[in-house]
Formats: structure tokens, C-alpha cells, sequence
């Protein structure tokens, strides 16, 4: 049995890594508390606090994740096999998890499909304590209007948390019939309730025309606009928190701070096609129309 780890200012770091290496062994709540230092049920709240999952979900999840590298690097290797070392009973149980949190099935991944663009949603690392780098492009943007495709819904502050299952929906169906040859994809907002607190949101990526899309998904016009562009940079940590912080400087600070009028349209996270939300460097540019 390992030696508890000393106490350090972020246990998380060297955990989590710990964890990674270890994803081929029975691993218990129990025991990772124990490795951490803590009581399984202090050490629970402390790690779902801080990862916004718990801990067997994030083992779950990492596992998965190393399956779709599998099936990519690995073509005969055997479903019932990966399913196995994930930790489940049937093949085709691990079928149903791996197809929720990537949206494609194991299929899909042995054709070539890449996992990266959403392993953000179970990365190996814990949310920074770096403060996320926001900064506003010097000049404003001229876009002419376009249409995005994909699923959407509406969200609120209890719900939001749900915005990656859209992605994984999205990116399982892709390429979409019509689709630009871009490979950009946006994440569309419209529709704000300030009261409600809630949001339409929309997942997708740019199409030519209206046609045949798979079930759930629709088409969102985006009118011509002027867009004042802020440029999120990504430090390799957890995404959706850097996010949720990006936002809250954009909205809460740079737009106030720059005089500009926030005009009645969508706005939208456009991720380019080589996107890699774990490589640190990564950037995500963020358009919000204003008056010319």
C-alpha cells in the first residue's frame, strides 16, 4: 500500500496524476481518499466541489476516454476487452456509457475518429488556480449573416452544467449534410431571459443549407452583425470552468470598460477546427455584437 502523500497546497495535481496511472487497478473511493489523506466522505465533497463530479464518475470518465484512444490507435482490439478494463460488467453497458459522454459509438472511434476535441469534459486535471487570460481584440469585426447547425436547448443556472452532453450530440453526428467546409464549430447563445436567468444555447457548426439533419438538431440563423472579439486562452486545465471565468471578466468587466453597446442578437464561442481544449495555448474566440 502506498504511503499517504504529504500535505501540499493543491493535493489535486499529484492526484490526479497518481489516479492516471493506476486506471488499470481496482480503485475505490476508499482508497483514493486514503491516498489523499482524507476520510472517504470529507474527501468526496471536497473532490466533486473542486472537479464538479465525483470521484468514481472521473475514474469512469478517464477510462472512457483512454478506450476511445484505443479504438483509434488500436483497431482490433476487442469491445468486450475495453470494457473489461473500464470496469464494466458487459460490453454492452460500456457501449451505452461510451456513446453518452462522446456521442459516437465505439464504432465510430475505430473508423478514425478523434477523442480530443471533448475529452474537455473529463480531462486528467484539476481546474486551475490561474486566473483564465481574457483579452479584447484591438479591432471590431464585420461578419456577414451565416447559419449554424445543431442540437439546442434552453439553460439555466441549475441546468447548464448539462451544455457538454449538446457537444458530444454534435460531435457524434458529424460531418452534417451541407455542411461549410470550415470545420469551426460555435457555440451559439440567444434568447436570454435576465429574470428567468436562462438561455437558448446551440451547439453546431456552419451550413450552406437547410437539409437533411438528424433528429433533435435544427438550423439558427445568425444575422449579418458587428462584433466586438475576445480571445480566451487556455492554460491546459479543466474547460468549463475556465469558461464560466472568461465569462464572468467579458461580461462582468471588459464589455462594461469599453463603452460599447451590446446589441439584440446572438452571440457565440467559435472553436476552429484544430481545437485541442487540453493543450494549453488553446483559444477560443468569443463574438459579441455591438452598434458599429
Amino acid at each position: 500500500m502506498d504511503n499517504p502523500m504529504p500535505r501540499e497546497p493543491d493535493i489535486f495535481v499529484p492526484l490526479m496524476a497518481w489516479i492516471e496511472e493506476r486506471l488499470d487497478d481496482h480503485l475505490t473511493l476508499e482508497l483514493i481518499a486514503q491516498r489523499a489523506g482524507f476520510s472517504a466522505y470529507h474527501f468526496s465533497r471536497m473532490f466533486t466541489a473542486r472537479m464538479g463530479r465525483s470521484v468514481m464518475a472521473h475514474v469512469r470518465g478517464r477510462r472512457l476516454v483512454r478506450s476511445a484512444r484505443r479504438l483509434c490507435s488500436e483497431p482490433d482490439v476487442k469491445l468486450i476487452d475495453l470494457a473489461l478494463d473500464c470496469g464494466f460488467e458487459s460490453q454492452e453497458a460500456f457501449t451505452r456509457a461510451f456513446k453518452r459522454l462522446f456521442g459516437a459509438s465505439p464504432g465510430r472511434f475505430r473508423t478514425g475518429f478523434s477523442p480530443t476535441p471533448i475529452e474537455g469534459q473529463f480531462p486528467m486535471n484539476s481546474p486551475s488556480s490561474t486566473p483564465t487570460a481574457v483579452a479584447r481584440l484591438p479591432e471590431l469585426t464585420r461578419l456577414e449573416a451565416f447559419r449554424v447547425a445543431g442540437p439546442s436547448r434552453r439553460f439555466d443556472d441549475a441546468t447548464k452544467s448539462d451544455i457538454p452532453q449538446l457537444w458530444s450530440a454534435l460531435v457524434g453526428a458529424l460531418p452534417l449534410k451541407g455542411q461549410t467546409p470550415s470545420w469551426a464549430t460555435y457555440g451559439v447563445v440567444w434568447s436570454v431571459d435576465q429574470e428567468a436567468g436562462s438561455f437558448m444555447y446551440m451547439a453546431g457548426v456552419g451550413v450552406k443549407t437547410d437539409g437533411d439533419l438528424p433528429k433533435g438538431f435544427e438550423v439558427k440563423e445568425i444575422p449579418a452583425a458587428t462584433y466586438v472579439v475576445f480571445r480566451i486562452t487556455l492554460n491546459g486545465s479543466a474547460l468549463h470552468p475556465q469558461v464560466k471565468s472568461a465569462m464572468a471578466i467579458i461580461w462582468g468587466e471588459l464589455i462594461p470598460a469599453s463603452g460599447l453597446r451590446v446589441v439584440d442578437s446572438p452571440d457565440f464561442e467559435m472553436y476552429d477546427g484544430h481545437f485541442a481544449p487540453d493543450q494549453p495555448g488553446a483559444v477560443i474566440d468569443f463574438y459579441v455584437p455591438v452598434e458599429a
